[in-house]
């Protein structure tokens, strides 16, 4: 007799054979149980999950000379004849090689027809998402109202490619990934059989490679047992999937400890030149740090471990490290796995990561980024400036704000801008500094991104103190999104800076306001002045306020017509 693979040979007959598929297995025994079947199931799930056998189950237990029952007999001519594939009234149609609406409208044409030999036709649709638009469509009709006698059995491994309408009307069964354990028993089951000895190892490494599919670990397990001699080994095991042995990833592990760059970029150079996948290295090397987090727990874990075994070298590696640095290494490998699945140079990138975890918290060997050291030399000039001015015997110091305050609060007109704080800009604001905020203001916008300096197109700075400055925004909303952004504001103050040396303070406000707070800023400036002399004050006007007139030229009726109308709708024509 030919040969056969052993996931055909040990395919499960029964659902007690199944491995995993709980929820599955119940609901269906239930129904089988109480007669309470329905026309139309949808098993979907990974391949290699169980959903063509659990299909061919369930027939058997339908239509078993000995139902109601929730196992099938195994013995009765239905459930042989099904289990050799022979049997009339139980179909099975492939839709990957059989997709047009011809070959569905065949099938559809026999539904009507009583099973010859069985209490129910059961038609097992494989892959049913390769049908076509029209052959779904015909399908749709029988689905709706089939004969009392059909069941259909649609399986499928992409189940968002199915109609909404098809997937209605059916019972959905989601068939999960199988689990490390279900594996290792199956294929323990399947050696015993044969009479092969194995190690244990070696199974955990076929079943890491399955990636939760039985079909996958069976096929391996042929391979690995047509490979070895007289046992099962773990280095065949290894070999047979390209996995690497946990003994190479321990002497990976100990050299990112010891930040021994060269060993480990030799280590790495090695397993590629013996046909390793870096992306599967990538991959094994997550789980080995995951496996060392759990030994880490000191629980016992034994069972959830994929690459490592729990033993003592195993432990003292683990508490070697803490956890955050395993947790380092693992984002660091996940991101560049993600990278490395759009790249054709796979290597380059996996020698990068392993370069980062080696460099990982070392002494003097971490590359300070160039944002953050620019950022702590303008911290540093502020620090500088205010120690003089202290010295100086200055006022009270305007230190700005680097901790998260809480989103100003909206007014039933729009945003209300910091009124307090920017009076006190506009104390000891002078045309020097307004000056050079609007000589870097262009630059400054060209460094940020169109979205951002969109915000920004119709604002204007308008005063500006020697650590602050002041900006006005034609529409309270383009203010209300700058204001309540942090990160925007510190960008776009780090670009003033790295031109003018000086780290400063962004306040806004709304154009209404900005008119309103400046009127009467001025007019209390002036009220304020009546001991100077006008010359000095009309100068002094002229000093802290963008554009602002000058206090003694503003005529009263000029001033009653530009709170009447604004300044926008007011002209002044000199006779």
């Amino acid at each position: 007799m030919t040969y056969q693979a052993f996931y055909r040979v040990y395919r499960p007959q029964s659902f007690r054979e199944m491995s995993g598929q709980t929820h599955v297995k119940r609901t269906l025994q239930n129904a089988l149980l109480a007669s309470k079947t329905t026309h139309a199931y949808l098993f979907s799930g990974p391949r290699g999950t169980g959903k063509t056998s659990t299909a061919k189950i369930f027939a058997k237990a339908l239509n078993c000379e000995n139902a109601p029952a929730n196992e099938p007999c195994n013995e009765c001519a239905t459930c042989l004849s099904i289990t050799e594939g022979s049997h009339t009234d139980v179909i099975e149609f492939d839709a990957a090689s059989n997709s047009r609406v011809e070959e569905m409208r065949d099938i559809i044409e026999k539904v009507r027809f009583a099973p010859a030999a069985a209490r129910f036709k059961v038609y097992i649709i494989d892959e049913v998402h390769m049908l076509s638009t029209s052959a779904f469509n015909a399908l749709l009709k029988t689905l709706e109202e089939p004969p009392e006698h059909a069941v259909f059995i649609l399986a499928t491994t992409e189940p968002h490619k199915l109609p909404a309408t098809i997937i209605s009307r059916c019972q959905r069964f989601d068939f999960k990934r199988l689990s490390t354990q279900d594996i290792l028993e199956r294929m323990k089951v399947v050696l015993e059989d044969i009479d092969l000895p194995f190690e244990e190892q070696a199974l955990k490494v076929i079943a890491q490679s399955a990636a939760g599919g039985m079909r996958d670990a069976l096929s391996l397990l042929d391979q690995v047992v047509s490979f070895s001699s007289e046992m099962v080994k773990a280095e065949d095991a290894l070999l047979v999937t390209g996995s690497v042995s946990q003994d190479v990833f321990c002497a990976i592990s100990q050299a990112l400890l010891e930040k021994d760059v060269a060993k480990v970029l030799s280590l790495l150079e090695e397993l590629i030149a013996n046909g390793k996948e870096p992306l599967r290295l990538a991959e094994d090397l997550i789980t080995f740090f995951r496996d060392l987090l759990l030994l880490q727990t000191g629980g016992d874990l034994a069972d959830l471990l994929q690459i490592v075994s729990p033993e003592e070298r195993f432990i003292e590696l683990s508490n070697s490290y803490t956890p955050d640095t395993l947790y380092s290494f693992i984002d660091i490998l996940a991101k560049t796995q993600q990278e490395m699945r759009f790249s054709h140079h796979t290597k380059i990138y996996l020698e990068t990561a392993l370069l980062k975890m080696a460099q990982h918290n070392s002494v003097g060997t971490t590359t300070i980024d160039p944002a953050i050291q620019s950022k702590v030399g303008a911290l540093e000039n502020m620090v500088r400036q205010l120690t003089q001015q202290l010295q100086a015997g200055g006022g009270p110091v305007n230190v700005v704000q680097q901790k998260q305050e809480r989103p100003r609060a909206k007014t039933p007109n729009g945003f209300k801008a910091p009124i307090g704080r920017i009076q006190e800009i506009l104390k000891i604001a002078t045309k020097e500094d307004i000056q050079k905020i609007k000589s870097v203001w262009a630059q400054s916008l060209a460094l940020l991104q169109k979205s951002q300096a969109a915000l920004l197109n119709d604002a204007e700075p308008v005063a500006a103190s020697s650590n602050a400055f002041v900006v006005k925004f034609k529409y309270d909303i383009h203010c209300q999104m700058v204001a309540d952004n942090r990160e925007f504001t510190s960008v776009f103050t780090h670009n003033l800076a790295s031109q003018l040396g000086t780290t400063y303070e962004m306040l806004c406000i709304p154009e209404a306001q900005w008119l309103t707070l400046r009127e009467e800023f001025i007019r209390d400036n002036g009220l304020n002045q009546k001991k100077q002399e006008q010359a000095e004050t009309v100068q002094e006007s002229e000093l802290f306020i963008e554009d602002a007139v000058p206090v003694a030229s503003q005529d009263p009726i000029v001033v009653e017509a530009e709170n009447l109308f604004g300044k926008d709708f007011v002209e002044v024509v000199e006779d």
